[in-house]
């Protein structure tokens, strides 16, 4: 007697990548530990666990994007090949996309947190050795924070550009136009390449380092994340792009195109607010560094 399936939900095959993923990210957090503490295991073998450098990384980088890679070609296989990814089960992805940008919310949160408590509180008695720190006043004595209307406001108008050419490929998808799916992506691609080019000269001619004071600290922090969130997004669009090359959406079923656009426009909602509260606003009175 054959099994026929009765219900519109997607039981998933047994499969390996939850343990190899799972194993991959234990050996990631080991190595990254043992990297900042070398010494954790004895003065000999931190000797050689410095030696070692970076290349301590790399099996654990190396496992957790194979697993990715391996991963979600199962997925897209699924949905594409195998027909599992019906009605019901692409609702659930997108309430899963969802819950996932929520928790993302929720990070940046904590460094916006962090960044509020120490600009609007520059002065406060209680915490003496915050003032002792940052001079009463904020940003602290000595920081020469960038002009906002410099480069900040050029890597503004870029990703404020990239959400028009994502949205753009989008349109172009929903009516069938695969031409203009393609070129829509592509120029959202190389908007996402000229911003971290620009944010890494930036960071470049910091007048500032990360370890300075509380305000590098949390200027990197967020904008750094942020950045990194960008490079995210560039990969998840690029593939997306390999995918609409080969003809992989449909106007009615393209739910890992229209998660690729969620997270671009998520990207850039956050950069508004680190422009506006990071760069504008809490750069204060401050003399901008020349550079």
């Amino acid at each position: 007697m054959s099994a026929v399936q009765k219900h519109p939900y997607h039981l998933v095959d047994p499969s390996p990548w939850p343990l190899i993923g799972a194993s991959a990210g234990l050996l990631l957090a080991f190595s990254a530990v043992t990297f900042m503490h070398p010494d954790i295991f004895g003065a000999e073998t931190g000797k050689t666990l410095k030696t070692l450098g970076y290349w301590k990384l790399a099996p654990g980088f190396v496992l957790v994007f194979l697993t990715m890679f391996f991963w979600w070609r199962d997925v897209i296989a699924e949905g594409e090949h195998l027909g599992y990814h019906t009605p019901v089960v692409q609702l659930g992805l997108r309430y899963g996309m969802l819950l996932f940008i929520a928790s993302e919310v929720l990070f940046f949160a904590a460094f916006f947190w962090a960044f509020f408590d120490a600009s609007l509180f520059a002065t406060e008695a209680h915490q003496y050795a915050r003032v002792e720190a940052n001079g009463g006043q904020w940003p602290p004595k000595g920081v020469e924070p960038f002009n906002p209307f410099d480069l900040p406001l050029m890597n503004t108008l870029i990703l404020l550009l990239s959400g028009t050419t994502v949205t753009w490929a989008h349109h172009a998808l929903q009516h069938g136009d695969r031409k203009g799916l393609i070129n829509g992506l592509i120029v959202t691609v190389i908007l996402g390449l000229c911003f971290t080019g620009l944010q890494a000269y930036e960071y470049a001619h910091a007048a500032f380092g990360f370890r300075d004071n509380i305000y590098s600290s949390t200027f990197f922090m967020a904008t750094g994340f942020h950045g990194f969130h960008v490079i995210i997004g560039t990969i998840f669009l690029f593939v997306c792009l390999m995918r609409a090359i080969k003809g992989h959406f449909k106007p009615d079923h393209h739910f890992g195109f229209e998660a690729a656009a969620w997270y671009w426009h998520f990207v850039d909602v956050v950069w508004l607010f680190l422009f506006i509260a990071v760069y504008i606003w809490g750069a204060g009175g401050a003399e901008y560094a020349a550079h």
